[in-house]
């Protein structure tokens, strides 16, 4: 990939191939921001996984930067009202499914009851594509309406391993003090090395980088937790 002048001008201010620390990581990417707009400070981390070993789950950061998530519920009609008065955007059950299915995706995040699951999990060609098919892995297929909502509304971040077992992950925004961001990226690589694979082999966090979302990367110097 061809980068523009102020990218390759940002790699001079820095050594490309050390590790840091993450609080002086932080630091870095913020004071190599060049854009006029606010990024995203993205947190990639490459890991070490067999081929039947996976990692997915949710954690709410200790410090939010996302706008509040659209949240829809698919529920039988008796529970709307429960869904709506947790905070849900929208719930229901068939008009939703059919608006889904003509590919309505107006949500960023989508919760269903189980007793649910048979019709939404033919909505597949739309919200798996999207990355929005409730989970029971992510807590996203739960009959507990309200607390799902809650954690979502909270703020609620879903991670994934993609097929490089690599796991790419917002932890904050430019705007955001160096010291928040430091403690959201703590809290994630504590996160990550809770769920690591029981069977997992020493070395599972490969490497840790940190960037912005437009701006060159910053190796962090993680090491793994015994």
């Amino acid at each position: 990939m061809k980068h523009g002048k102020q990218y390759r001008n940002a790699l001079t201010k820095y050594d490309v191939t050390k590790k840091y620390e993450v609080a002086e990581a932080c630091k870095l990417v913020k004071e190599l921001h060049y854009v006029k707009f606010d990024e995203t400070v993205e947190l990639s981390i490459s890991l070490k996984l067999e081929k039947n070993q996976t990692v997915r789950d949710t954690l709410v950061f200790p410090h939010q930067f996302t706008g509040e998530k659209r949240v829809l519920v698919f529920c039988k009609e008796e529970r709307v009202k429960e869904a709506l008065d947790a905070g849900a955007t929208y719930a229901g059950s068939t008009e939703y499914i059919d608006k889904v299915k003509g590919g309505w995706t107006d949500f960023d995040v989508a919760v269903a009851t189980p007793d649910m699951m048979k019709d939404v999990g033919r909505l597949g060609m739309v919200l798996g594509r999207r990355g929005l098919m409730p989970n029971p892995k992510t807590g996203t297929v739960t009959p507990d309406i309200a607390g799902a909502v809650a954690e979502l509304k909270k703020g609620r971040t879903e991670y994934r391993a993609d097929k490089g077992g690599v796991v790419h992950i917002p932890v904050g925004k430019v705007s955001m003090s160096e010291t928040d961001t430091a403690e959201n990226v703590n809290a994630f690589l504590a996160e990550l090395n809770r769920k690591k694979p029981a069977d997992a082999k020493a070395g599972f966090i490969r490497s840790v980088s940190l960037s912005s979302s437009m701006g060159p990367g910053v190796w962090i110097d993680y090491k793994e937790e015994a």
